[in-house]
Order: structure tokens, then C-alpha cells, then sequence
């Protein structure tokens, strides 16, 4: 419990994973199914101990937001970029208009708009709000109990979270890869915080099949049912939508939160965690007509 606490502590101080800082820290997995077998460079020490995480880790890289395109990662023109018109099944947003009239949060200072506003999955009624996250993220491992708190307690009704895992490299893919297979098989509510405590209390990366096959099989899947998910067409149209909502958020460091599809913050730019849930609260009831 000691440990565990420092850990915390630590944690606490820092407040993003960077997108860079990802791609050299994240271990590449010894193995993935067929449709992840470009494997990332592999880097030494993949097995750190969380303190060791929590020091790597750095503040959010101030880079230039990208113009993306939905099939390929290179940057595009700013004068070419465009909303996306093959995702059938979201809801478009509209133009973004913040609560200007705020006093306390301002646009450009504790968050920024997403231009042009992008699809949700919100029903009628209904404002989205998305968590971008990475398991071996030390800073979404620090947020997390204050995510599960406000999704339980606090959130309102008309809210609708969702998580939207990082999709940067091989690393980050085949954790998202995690994340999509627990949610196939119905366990995700059971398993979410575990893997966390797996990566950043355990020590295990789970950054191997093999690895990660035998923490599912640890928690009543067996084998089979795992394989059978982990390599499912559903799993794999789940990475495609994540990969092209992190690229048209923009996203360059986690825990990112997106309202709506139209404005992004952090811990940080939100000017600290209460003030973060603040901030979502309000540019909800924005997007709710409140």
C-alpha cells in the first residue's frame, strides 16, 4: 500500500502522457494477430517499474495540431482539411460555439475547440463525452478513479461517456486491442481498472499476446473465447473507428477529454482535476441547451 500511494503521489504532479514520449517508452508486443504485425521498434527497459513510468513520463508535447485524413497518417494541407463524410452511422456536430459567457473556463485558455466539430454516437438528446486514454499511460492510471467517481456519482443524465483508446504505434494499438476484446466479452466493467493495476502496480506490460491471453484467462476466459475475440472482425472495426477519431481529435497526449466532438482538454489546461470535471460539466449543459 506504500508503494502504491508514492506511486499515486507521483503521478499526481504529472499530468499527460505524450504521443512522442509513447512511441519510446511503450513496448512493441512479441506477437499479434495478422492484422498487427507491422511491430513497432523495440526499446529497452519494457518491463519498468511504475515508478520508473511515472519519471518518463512528461507534460503534453505542445506540437502543432495535424490536419489527418481518415486513410492515412500523414499530415495534409491545412487548405485541404476537411469533416469527414464516411462514418454514416455517427451524428455529425454542428459548428462549435463555447459557453463564452463563462466565467470561470475560457476558450483558448482551459480548452479548445475542435474544428470542424466531429461524429459522435450520442443518442437524441444526448451529449457525448470521450475520454482518450492509453492503459500504460501513468496520468490516465492516476485519473481513472476520478473518471469512474464522476461516471457513477456525478455525471449527468444526459451524458453519454465513452472511452476512445490512443492508436499512436504497435504499443498503444495492442492495448487498445485489450480494451476492445474485454468489452467483446462483456468484461470490460470487470477488467478496466485491473489492467491498469496489472500495468502500473503488477508490473506486467502486457505487451505480448501471450501475456495478455494469460491475464484474461487469469479472470475466467478461457483460451479459445479469447483468441476468438482478440482477432474478431467486431475488435478490428473498433481500432479503425478509434484510429480515425484520434486522428481527427488531433490527439497528441493522454488523458485528452473530447465534449461532444467539439472541445478538447486535460487535467492540466483544465487547471487541475476538480476543476477538469468542472469544465466537462459545463460545456456539456452548453451542448444540452442548458
Amino acid at each position: 500500500m506504500n508503494k502504491l500511494a508514492a506511486l499515486l503521489s507521483t503521478l499526481v504532479l504529472l499530468t499527460a502522457c505524450g504521443k512522442q514520449e509513447s512511441a519510446s517508452t511503450t513496448p512493441a508486443p512479441a506477437a499479434t494477430p495478422a492484422a498487427e504485425q507491422a511491430a513497432a521498434p523495440a526499446t529497452e527497459g519494457a518491463a519498468a517499474a511504475p515508478a520508473e513510468q511515472a519519471a518518463t513520463d512528461q507534460a503534453a508535447i505542445a506540437a502543432p495540431a495535424e490536419t489527418v485524413s481518415e486513410l492515412d497518417d500523414a499530415p495534409a494541407p491545412a487548405e485541404q482539411q476537411q469533416a469527414s463524410t464516411t462514418q454514416p452511422a455517427l451524428k455529425l456536430g454542428g459548428a462549435a460555439s463555447g459557453p463564452a459567457t463563462s466565467a470561470k473556463y475560457k476558450e483558448g485558455a482551459n480548452y479548445q475547440k475542435i474544428v470542424p466539430a466531429q461524429p459522435t454516437n450520442a443518442g437524441p438528446g444526448k451529449v457525448e463525452v470521450a475520454e482518450v486514454f492509453w492503459y500504460g499511460c501513468g496520468h490516465c492510471f492516476a485519473l481513472d478513479p476520478a473518471i469512474e467517481s464522476w461516471r457513477g456519482k456525478n455525471k449527468p443524465a444526459y451524458v453519454e461517456f465513452v472511452r476512445v483508446p490512443a492508436m499512436w504505434n504497435e504499443g498503444t494499438r495492442l492495448h487498445a486491442r485489450v480494451f476492445y476484446t474485454a468489452e467483446l466479452l462483456g468484461k470490460l466493467d470487470e477488467l478496466h481498472s485491473l489492467i491498469f493495476r496489472e500495468i502500473h502496480v503488477t508490473g506486467n506490460q502486457l505487451n505480448s499476446v501471450d501475456k495478455i491471453a494469460a491475464f484474461f484467462q487469469q479472470h475466467g476466459v478461457n483460451k479459445d473465447e479469447f483468441t476468438k475475440a482478440f482477432s474478431s472482425f467486431a475488435v478490428e472495426s473498433k481500432l479503425q473507428r478509434a484510429d480515425f477519431l484520434n486522428k481527427r481529435y488531433r490527439i497528441q497526449s493522454v488523458p485528452t477529454v473530447v465534449v461532444n466532438g467539439k472541445y478538447s482538454t486535460d487535467v492540466s489546461t483544465a487547471g487541475g482535476e476538480s476543476q477538469l470535471f468542472g469544465l466537462i460539466d459545463e460545456l456539456a449543459a452548453h451542448e444540452h441547451g442548458g
